[in-house]
C-alpha cells in the first residue's frame, strides 16, 4: 500500500530579526544561486533550531532532514518540547507555509486545525463558515447540508450559529472549527494543541471522535499534544522532534518513554529553591531524596524493590494539627496514590518526614512527586511534580512467582487473588 503521506528531506529555514534578507545584494546573490541550480548561500550558515543558545547566524533552521511514511488510516501522535517543529511540520503538511528544501506528496483532502479560528472568516456567522469551509475542502453544498446539523449538534453552539463567528469566545470558536473539520469529509485530520482551549468534557469528546475518525472511518489523524495520555489513548505511533530534527519514530509507548527519557535528569536529591517571602511562612519543604530501604540515595528503584522519600523542611513557628503529604503521579500526569502523615503539633525547627514503600509495586517507568505542607487542613506549603524517580526494568532482583509481567500492564503490578475452579 503507498503512503498518503509522504515526507522526504524536509527542511524548513527563518530568517531572525527581520524580513526577507535585509538587502537587495544578498537577494541578487540568492536569485543567482537559484537560476544556476545551486545552494541558496545563506542557508549554508544556518544553525539548528536551538532556544536556549544566542547562536552567531540570523538562519536557523526549524525542520531540518525530515523523512517519514504515513500510511492511510494510522493514527500519529507528533511530540516534543516548545519550539521542537511541530506546528512548523503541521503548517508545511496544510501547506499553510511551504519548504525551504525537500518535498511533501500527500493523497487525498486535509482538514487542519491549527489555530483558534483557523480558516474562519470572523465576520461570517458560524453557519456560513461551515459551508464555506466545506467548499475550501472541495465538496458539495449537498454534503455540507447533510453535515449540517450533526457538525453543530457536536459542537454545542446551535444557539450561536447565526451570530458572527468573532463575537464567540476561544472556547466556542474551538467547538465549531473541531466539529467542521471532524465531521467534513476529508481524508486527512490535522489536529494541533488547539484542543487544550475546550473544557476537559469537550476534549474528551474530541478524543472520542477522533479515535472513531481513525479506526472506524479508516481516516489519517496526526496530532500534536503535550498530553501524554491523550496521545497515548489515540496514537498507536508517534514521533519525536528535537531542534527541528526528526529523533525517532515508532510505536507510541517507546516514542512517549524516550522522550520522557530525553527531559528529564536522573537525579536522586532534589534541593527546593527557597520561597521568596519564606521568612513569613508556616513552614516550608526545602529538600527531597529518593533511596533504598536501607537510606542510601539511588538514581533508579528496581521493580520490585522496597524504597522510601525522604523529605526535609522547615517550621518557622509552632503548627499545630501539622500534616505532611506526598502523591506520587504518573508520567502522564495520573494520579497513583497519596499518603499523608498522622496530624500533629510541631514547633519551630528543621525536620525530616520519610514515606517508605513496602507494599506498592510500580511498573518501570518514569514518576513525579507531589509534596504537600498543611495545618489546620490548610494549605501551608505545595509543590507538584517537583521532583521524580525512576523505576528500572531490573527482572534479576525481582522474584514474585504471581506476576507474569512488568511492562504494558498498567501502572501497579500489585496482583489481584485469583482463582480458578473447575464446574
Amino acid at each position: 500500500m503507498s503512503p498518503v503521506i509522504k515526507v522526504e528531506n524536509l527542511s524548513k529555514a527563518y530568517q531572525l530579526g527581520e524580513i526577507g534578507t535585509g538587502t537587495l545584494s544578498r537577494d541578487l546573490e540568492r536569485y543567482w544561486a537559484r537560476i544556476r541550480g545551486k545552494e541558496d548561500p545563506f542557508l549554508k550558515i544556518g544553525e539548528v533550531n536551538d532556544r536556549s543558545k544566542k547562536g552567531d547566524s540570523d538562519v536557523v533552521w526549524s525542520l531540518k532532514d525530515i523523512n517519514f511514511d504515513i500510511q492511510q488510516g494510522d493514527a500519529i501522535g507528533i511530540i516534543g518540547r516548545n519550539g521542537a517543529g511541530k506546528s512548523t511540520l503541521l503548517k508545511i503538511l496544510s501547506r499553510v507555509t511551504a519548504p525551504t528544501t525537500g518535498s511533501v506528496k500527500i493523497k487525498g483532502r486535509i482538514a487542519s486545525l491549527l489555530e483558534v479560528g483557523t480558516g474562519f472568516h470572523p465576520e461570517l456567522s458560524g453557519r456560513e463558515n461551515i459551508y464555506l469551509n466545506g467548499a475550501i475542502l472541495g465538496m458539495r453544498k449537498a454534503e455540507i447540508k447533510r453535515k449540517f446539523d450533526e457538525i453543530v449538534d457536536f459542537s454545542g453552539v446551535e444557539r450561536y450559529v447565526d451570530t458572527p463567528v468573532k463575537r464567540y469566545s476561544s472556547g466556542m470558536y474551538v467547538r465549531l472549527a473541531f466539529a467542521v473539520a471532524a465531521h467534513l469529509e476529508s481524508e486527512i485530520l490535522i489536529v494541533d494543541e488547539v484542543l487544550a482551549v475546550g473544557d476537559a468534557e469537550f476534549q474528551k469528546k474530541c478524543l472520542g471522535k477522533m479515535g472513531d475518525v481513525s479506526k472506524g472511518e479508516g481516516r489519517t489523524i496526526l496530532f500534536v499534544s503535550h498530553n501524554m495520555a491523550a496521545i497515548q489513548k489515540l496514537c498507536k505511533h508517534g514521533m519525536l522532534l528535537e531542534n527541528g530534527k526528526l529523533i525517532c519514530v515508532g510505536k507510541t509507548e517507546s516514542v512517549i518513554d524516550q522522550y520522557l527519557q530525553d527531559s528529564k535528569v536522573k537525579k536522586a536529591v532534589f534541593e527546593i529553591p527557597l520561597p521568596h517571602n519564606a521568612d513569613e511562612m508556616i513552614g516550608y519543604t526545602s529538600k527531597i531524596q529518593i533511596e533504598n530501604s536501607y537510606g542510601d540515595v539511588i538514581q533508579e528503584i528496581p521493580v520490585g524493590q522496597n524504597w522510601q522519600i525522604r523529605v526535609f523542611f522547615k517550621i518557622n513557628k509552632k503548627a499545630q494539627h501539622f500534616i505532611i503529604g506526598l502523591g506520587i503521579n504518573s508520567f502522564i500526569d495520573v494520579n497513583i496514590s497519596t499518603s499523608w502523615s498522622t496530624k500533629t503539633d510541631l514547633d519551630e525547627g528543621y525536620y525530616e518526614a520519610v514515606f517508605k514503600e513496602t507494599h506498592l509495586i510500580l511498573a518501570p517507568g518514569n514518576y513525579n512527586l507531589t509534596v504537600g505542607l498543611s495545618n489546620f487542613e490548610r494549605s501551608v506549603h505545595y509543590l507538584e511534580n517537583v521532583a521524580s524517580f525512576v523505576i528500572s526494568e531490573a527482572t534479576d532482583t525481582f522474584i514474585d512467582s504471581s506476576i507474569v509481567r512488568t511492562t504494558n500492564v498498567g501502572f501497579l503490578l500489585n496482583p489481584m487473588q485469583v482463582e480458578i475452579s473447575s464446574l
